[in-house]
């Protein structure tokens, strides 16, 4: 029997083959723009192996989409409103971390936001990636210790702090603590 996880990967695996097909991009060119192996996008889409968040980012970015954007169901009713209830969630299954979406999809907004539980130790490297160049973010930290690595600059965060950087350079969230860190990203996804 299938649970739930189960269910939410193949449909992962089934929203990158459709976004790929309705974009006539075969395997190649989508390994290509996202730097992802033509291989492992296969496996992807076959169910085979679960994307992590540095992989499933750089995808989406070759999709031209955010991971919220990624999310959200083309069929749901437009809404300013996003109630918690309907935001969904996905774990990265190599760190942990857990990411909501909860901004409301397709509202003719640039601007994502989400929100990470972040657990003890967890490292995500997200490496420089041309489509996302010119894309910016804020990280607020809300709760815990954040180390943030863009370029060459690493900043120690603690709870409050707000941190903007350009998206497409690439990043690196840690978090050094033995406790939870969550924190809020609002991506800017237009291309200065």
């Amino acid at each position: 029997m299938e649970n739930e996880t189960d269910t939410f990967e193949r449909s992962i695996a089934d929203r990158i083959k459709y976004l790929r097909t309705q974009g006539s991009l075969t395997l190649e060119q989508l390994a290509s723009a996202s730097g992802v192996s033509r291989a492992m996008i296969s496996r992807i889409e076959r169910g085979e192996a679960s994307p992590t968040a540095a992989l499933l980012a750089r995808i989406c970015a070759a999709l031209g989409l955010s991971l919220s954007g990624f999310f959200a169901e083309d069929d749901e009713i437009v809404s300013p409103l996003m109630r918690k209830r309907d935001q969904s969630t996905w774990k990265d299954p190599e760190s942990g971390y857990v990411r909501r979406v909860i901004s409301p999809p397709r509202v003719d907004s640039d601007i994502d936001i989400v929100e990470v539980d972040f657990p003890p130790h967890a490292k995500v490297s997200f490496p420089p990636h041309t489509a996302s160049r010119g894309m910016t973010q804020y990280v607020w930290l809300l709760e815990g210790t954040l180390e943030m690595t863009t370029g060459a600059e690493v900043y120690l965060m603690e709870p409050g702090d707000c941190l903007f950087m350009p998206v497409g350079e690439g990043h690196i969230f840690h978090n050094p603590s033995d406790h939870p860190a969550r924190y809020a990203v609002v991506l800017d996804q237009r291309k200065r």
